[in-house]
């Protein structure tokens, strides 16, 4: 153990960048990847019971540079941070140690000279509301990313009606995971154009504020707090709550209900099942003029079938370094709203950065019939 961990001391080190992303692995499979790549290949690959043995004690540390590039042509250099925090460590018994990383993997960006930092995965729901917690500094910037997240999933479901045949105003509209900072953004993006909208989530008074403010518009609205409250079989749902593992398992929803899972972790899990729904990922954007890492952690880091794919989370902080924009865009809980949605959204497009096609775990979606996605009717209470 102590071999292999001394093989990984010396990191990706780059002074003046433009941008640095921080994420984690959401898997023991592409966290063995990770740990391939930066030992090498002239190295044997570690056994299974080696490698989540040694992962805790990695600290955080750059792992690849990264540059993408503009479709106006500008580029924007950057660096990659995993946080190694273990992917069965995900849930709130490893708050404590998971933030001491997240602040750790944010003193790395900052040391690298990184000009703003994109958020990904937990390590924004960690901080989401606390920047405080992170290392202060004047000369680096810190963004969640959560604005772009919300424009690509809203972008996502109007996609999905289209290809579906789907009128967002005759449909009722759930979102789980709503008093979050993607959740509530989700509901003011799209709660107006649905004939009405269920909010689900663990904490009611959340709950109650996001649903008053929708009212004043004229929106109706529901609350649960579970999902076993649902009031309404719901024929649009987004699953944006912050899970340890893919755990959700739906109940009220409609025969061929859209579901996007906008989890990192995926929300959805793998035993669930609802006949004829219609399920794809989302959150997700393609880089027009492409990306590369160095080494190249390429097939790991984008595990999507198309290529050049990335979290909104973590496009938001390219996008705003190729505009040379270094400022906190998503910053906090509950400030995501549809005009910093469409400006995150211009500011994107701008460079390329557009939805990425859709799918799901079968493969994708456009270009073909939407194939049904097995969910198991269940109850579960979100975060």
């Amino acid at each position: 153990m102590g071999h292999a961990t001394a093989s990984l001391a010396a990191g990706v080190r780059r002074t003046d960048l433009d941008f640095a992303l921080i994420g984690h692995q959401e898997s023991w499979r592409s966290a063995a990847e990770v740990l391939a790549v930066l030992r090498g290949t002239e190295r044997t690959r570690l056994p299974d019971d080696e490698i989540m043995e040694i992962f805790p004690w990695i600290p955080p540390r750059a792992v690849c540079n990264v540059e993408v590039a503009s479709a106006t042509g500008a580029k924007a250099r950057g660096v990659y941070i995993d946080c190694f925090i273990p992917p069965d460590h995900l849930d709130s018994e490893y708050v404590h140690d998971n933030i001491g990383r997240v602040r750790a993997a944010a003193a790395c960006a900052i040391k690298a000279g990184a000009r703003i930092v994109s958020l990904g995965g937990f390590s924004s729901i960690l901080i989401e509301g606390s920047f405080d917690q992170l290392p202060g500094t004047s000369d680096t910037i810190f963004t969640t990313g959560n604005t772009l997240t919300v424009a690509f999933i809203a972008q996502g479901i109007r996609k999905m009606c289209a290809l579906e045949g789907r009128e967002i105003c005759k449909s009722t509209l759930l979102i789980i995971g709503a008093s979050g900072d993607v959740g509530s953004g989700c509901a003011r993006c799209l709660a107006p154009f649905a004939k009405r909208v269920i909010l689900c989530a663990r904490n009611a008074k959340r709950l109650q504020t996001l649903a008053a403010e929708l009212e004043a518009d004229g929106t109706e609205v529901e609350i649960a707090t579970g999902l076993e409250q649902v009031p309404y079989a719901a024929d649009i749902v987004i699953c944006a709550a912050s899970l340890a593992s893919p755990s959700l398992q739906l109940s009220r929803i409609a025969h061929e209900a859209i579901i996007c899972d906008a989890g990192y972790p995926k929300n959805l899990s793998p035993r669930s099942d609802v006949p004829g729904a219609r399920v794809f990922f989302g959150g997700l954007g393609q880089i027009e003029g492409g990306l590369s890492f160095m080494p190249d952690f390429k097939g790991i880091l984008n595990r999507h079938p198309f290529a050049d794919v990335a979290h909104g989370c973590l496009l938001e902080g390219m996008a705003l370094a190729l505009d040379r924009r270094f400022e906190p865009f998503s910053q906090g809980r509950g400030f995501i709203t549809r005009d910093r949605v469409e400006e995150i959204e211009t500011i994107a497009a701008h460079h390329g950065i557009r939805l990425a096609p859709l799918f799901n775990s079968e493969g994708p979606l456009e270009g073909m019939r939407t194939s049904p996605f097995r969910v198991e009717l269940g109850t579960s209470v979100p975060a």
